[in-house]
């Protein structure tokens, strides 16, 4: 990529990132009044100072003495509102980052939800976890921290250096020489520190995911006693973290220890070459005194910019992969001319359909043609592998097939609504999860407006009640983080019936129903489906599949 290109995309992101402030546009510009009007308090007092030892003391004891009282006043005065000043930057300057945080967080999350499994299966909870977390909160402090520090540092600086030449020209030129070469130094260093601190976010996303990944498993690993093999994994990406920290460490020792050489050098050559002006006769002490304090000045603002250096690589380097998120449009969306599903009777129909993985090219259900009409049980029995859970899988469009379509009541489904089709079909999964909190939270996932009646209800209706009310807290028991706390055959599945969700769960209902079940499962469990007609018996219902190892399909007319 040329440089300029790469310039205008920095541009490009420089304004994205400046568009969160939109929202809270009266508390930015707030922020920064108070900011340059602190700022410009710190220019001021050094002058009073100067006034003082250079025209009040000249004057008569009485009128020397009223004066030196009145200004001594404004001064406290000015510190109390400088007070102020910092106070409304550290507080509401914090709540404005909070917020912008905040947004920012919502959008990534809503991002993470309209992604498809396909952006998941290729992806590490613990480095996902981390961009909604740490790098955020990284780059709200560079949203809060880095425009008002580049303000108040180019206020001070630039207003004490243009005193400073007001004063004496000649020793102004000192300051100027050795903060010229700082920024030089600045420059070279940080472009080095750049690289280091996005290393550094690697590696802690990395053990971000090492850590989700153990505890995540923490049963199975106590089961086969590999808490010291789980350690010494964790070891070694915590060692690498480590050395990628220790080269971030000495790029940011060199830099701060050369900025802090500096900022001390700027006030050892203003004295010396002050010192030698004075016994020339060319400077007087007022000045001198003057040049010192305003020194101070300079190097404040030179430290502000060694901290907003440090902040700026955290923060951007965090935007850049909150970037990289947000830059991955969801594989899985509605047409613009999507349609709306209704009335569905529930004929399903594969056409050739053939799929694979996007990191494979190698299909795993190659050409299946299935036809399964309303009402009918189906089977899918084959042996791990085989593709029967990757086939159903299809029918919500959790994967978008490769070739071929998918019909529902004779509609591509491609061509419908996501969440209408979604709405029409229930889903048990293989591996049930169950969110922290109680058993009436997780029944209501599928319809949170569901009253405790329909909740009850659905959880007849699946067999649960019974036990869930032997409980010793019913339906408001808690069930630990995946249900930890329940044992694993009483485990209650949220319902997967797509009339509870709409709201129409009733036993008449239930018994008219006409869709289709569609089930898989392993060779050696066939004996569950004895009652289903075998696949070579049944000619609606045929399906071949070019996956290693070969599944059935069994199916009954209702």
């Amino acid at each position: 990529m040329s440089k300029e290109k790469e310039t205008g995309k920095e541009k490009r992101r420089i304004r994205q990132l400046a568009r969160y402030y939109i929202p809270y546009k009266g508390l930015f510009f707030t922020d920064m009044f108070f900011a340059m009007l602190g700022a410009a308090i710190t220019l001021v007092i050094p002058l009073i100072v100067r006034y003082i030892t250079s025209t009040v003391v000249e004057k008569p004891l009485e009128q020397a003495t009223g004066e030196i009282i009145r200004l001594g006043i404004l001064m406290i005065a000015m510190v109390l509102v400088e007070m102020y000043c910092n106070f409304y930057i550290a507080y509401y300057g914090h709540v404005m980052g909070a917020r912008i945080e905040h947004d920012m967080r919502n959008e990534i999350f809503g991002h993470y939800q309209k992604l498809s499994f396909a952006f998941f299966d290729n992806q590490k909870v613990g480095h996902l976890l981390s961009r909604i977390t740490s790098d955020l909160f990284d780059i709200s402090e560079l949203l809060h921290h880095g425009p008002e520090d580049i303000v108040i540092s180019f206020i001070k600086l630039i207003g004490a250096m243009i005193i400073l030449f007001v004063v004496n020209p000649m020793l102004a030129c000192v300051p100027l020489v050795v903060i010229v070469v700082m920024l030089l130094f600045a420059l070279v260093m940080n472009s080095r520190m750049k690289s280091a601190f996005k290393e550094n976010r690697r590696r802690i996303a990395d053990i971000n995911s090492q850590i989700e990944d153990s505890l995540s498993g923490i049963r199975v690993v106590k089961s086969f006693g590999n808490e010291t093999e789980e350690m010494r994994k964790f070891n070694a990406g915590n060692d690498r973290f480590v050395d990628s920290k220790k080269v971030s460490y000495r790029y940011m020792g060199i830099y701060n220890s050369g900025m802090g050489a500096f900022s001390t050098l700027i006030t050892v050559i203003s004295l010396i070459v002050g010192a030698l002006l004075m016994t020339g006769g060319k400077l007087g002490a007022a000045d001198l005194v003057t040049f010192l304090l305003y020194i101070n000045n300079c190097t404040d603002p030179v430290k502000k910019l060694v901290n907003f250096t440090e902040q700026f690589q955290n923060g951007y380097s965090g935007y850049e992969r909150f970037l990289e998120i947000m830059s991955i449009a969801p594989d899985i969306q509605d047409k613009q001319d999507a349609l709306p599903l209704k009335n569905v009777q529930g004929e399903v129909t594969f056409e050739n359909v053939s799929f694979h993985y996007e990191e494979s090219k190698e299909n795993v259900l190659s050409n299946v043609n299935l036809h399964v009409p309303a009402g009918d049980y189906v089977a899918l029995v084959g042996s791990s592998g085989a593709g029967k859970t990757t086939l159903c899988s299809l029918i919500p469009r959790f994967y978008d097939v490769t070739e071929g379509r998918i019909l529902l009541d004779g509609k591509d489904i491609r061509d419908v609504k996501l969440k209408d089709l979604r709405d029409e079909i229930g889903i048990v999964q293989q591996d049930v999860y169950l969110f922290a909190g109680t058993i009436i939270d997780n029944i209501r996932y599928g319809r949170p407006d569901a009253t405790d009646e329909e909740v009850i209800r659905a959880a007849k209706a699946a067999n649960a009640h019974e036990f869930i009310m032997e409980l010793a807290d019913g339906y408001d028991t808690d069930i630990g983080q995946r249900g930890v706390k329940l044992s694993g055959p009483r485990i209650p599945q949220k319902p997967a019936d797509p009339d509870f969700r709409r709201g129409n769960l009733s036993a008449r209902q239930r018994k008219r129903k006409s869709r289709p079940e569609i089930f898989g499962t392993s060779g050696e469990r066939q004996d569950n489906f004895r009652d289903c007609a075998p696949a070579v018996h049944n000619p609606e219902c045929k399906a071949d599949s070019g996956a290693d190892g070969e599944w059935n399909c069994g199916g009954r007319h209702t």
